[in-house]
């Protein structure tokens, strides 16, 4: 993004919640239990991709503190800053990750935690394909999201006004399975963030690896 460029809305959104958003977040143990999976295929000094690294915890200190190579990916300058120096260990970039150039078979892991959620769905399919090409052959992806059937739903979330895309479980499982991803775990479960706000929210967490004759080998 340059100053000449509309900022996408989530920009705003996670501009004014900050570090409230990590707090909120912070205790579920589902995001890392997904990790642990995650850490546990990984080779030593991996590279792995976090898009929407929010302020870089949990999911870019857990990775970068385990020795692998961690680039993070926020269109919000403020989590870009906030993340940049409480994870020194990794590396952080403000951008659109639609915008970003992706070589393909360039990453040896993924990780996609709630950061589908303010697009459409034909642009989530596509960041999911993207991303799928951009693993090495093998590789994982996690990816997080709150599994409701909406498309372009205005909605409250902390306390900020947002529109909403999903897709149902299934659906979202299709679209990996599209993009060359095979799913080998899944866990649905409610979580209630910790904000005044927060009423309980249904996530799900899809453990996936990409196929061998996944498109753009």
């Amino acid at each position: 993004m340059t100053d000449e460029q509309p900022r996408p809305p989530a920009a705003a959104v996670f501009d004014a919640l900050g570090a409230a958003y990590e707090r909120a977040f912070a205790g579920s143990p589902a995001h890392r239990r997904s990790l642990s999976w995650l850490l546990a295929r990984l080779a030593p000094g991996s590279r792995v991709l976090d898009v929407g690294s929010g302020t870089g915890r949990p999911t870019a200190e857990t990775l970068a503190g385990a020795g692998h190579e961690v680039l993070g990916v926020d269109v919000s300058p403020v989590m870009v800053e906030l993340a940049a120096r409480q994870v020194p260990g990794a590396a952080f970039r403000c951008a659109d990750i639609r915008e970003v150039p992706l070589a393909d078979a360039s990453y040896d892991a993924v990780c996609v935690y709630f950061s589908l959620l303010q697009l459409d769905r034909d642009e989530q399919a596509e960041l999911v394909r993207r991303l799928a090409r951009a693993l090495r052959p093998g590789g994982h992806l996690v990816l997080a999201t709150v599994p409701v059937d909406v498309d372009g739903v205005d909605a409250v979330f902390m306390g900020q006004p947002v529109r909403v895309s999903s897709f149902a479980a299934p659906a979202l499982a299709a679209v990996a399975d599209g993009a060359g991803l095979e799913v080998l775990e899944r866990e649905e479960l409610l979580f209630t963030p910790a904000h005044p706000d927060a009423v309980p929210e249904p996530h799900l967490f899809l453990c996936c690896r990409r196929r061998a004759d996944a498109p753009g080998r």
